[in-house]
């Protein structure tokens, strides 16, 4: 019984202070659900006729637009910021909604981006502008969508295919919502989507460590 005890401090008590620490000062140690059970994209495919999944990834979801290029600066505050820390996140991804027509555009970020940081993990899917249109409507989000089918937010999805972000009262008992972040703003990412992504992470991480505690048993 000692010995049950003793591994389950080991594997669980540093995950649950990551969880505490993470948190930062907005105060939950879950991230809350702002969609459930999202849709998948594999109504859209990618450049190559691939189709991608949201099941079972830790998914970053944008919508670039058609003016991918004009607004690149977007996509490496996100590779600096966020992509680049938690690449080696196997279950890790982040999956870019594009409109048809933007394919060349795409593949000129996508050379410029590679060559600061390593793509593996990063795709962009595209699709008709009435997809996208349809698909975004789908989340059921405050927020919209710009007449070039874009916007500079982003949005963590989780292995269940949840739309998570903040929701509720932070440590000051303030209201709080947040179901995007902001790529143009560094701070916004930097601060409040790198502090949720650990948090993410964590969950996961203590699911795993129960897992192989419970094998140990």
């Amino acid at each position: 019984m000692k010995k049950n005890i003793v591994l389950g401090v080991l594997f669980i008590l540093p995950i649950v202070a990551y969880l505490f620490f993470a948190s930062g000062v907005h105060g939950f140690a879950n991230l809350p659900t702002i969609t459930k059970s999202i849709n998948d994209v594999d109504v859209f495919k990618t450049i190559a006729g691939e189709f991608v999944t949201l099941n079972n990834k830790i998914t970053v979801l944008g919508f670039p637009g058609i003016e991918v290029l004009k607004n690149k600066g977007n996509a490496f505050n996100l590779s600096q910021k966020i992509y680049d820390k938690n690449r080696e996140f196997k279950d890790f991804q982040l999956v870019m909604i594009m409109p048809n027509g933007t394919q060349k555009d795409t593949e000129q970020l996508k050379y410029e981006l590679g060559r600061i940081s390593n793509l593996e993990r990063w795709t962009y899917v595209f699709g008709s502008p009435e997809q996208i249109k349809a698909f975004y409507k789908s989340l059921n989000l405050i927020g919209g969508l710009d007449a070039n089918y874009a916007t500079s937010n982003v949005y963590i999805i989780d292995k269940n295919k949840n739309l998570r972000g903040r929701k509720g009262k932070d440590k000051k008992g303030n209201s709080e919502y947040k179901e995007g972040y902001n790529t143009i703003s560094a701070a916004d990412l930097h601060n409040d989507m790198a502090d949720d992504v650990k948090i993410i992470l964590a969950e996961y991480r203590l699911a795993l460590k129960k897992n192989n505690a419970n094998r140990i048993k």
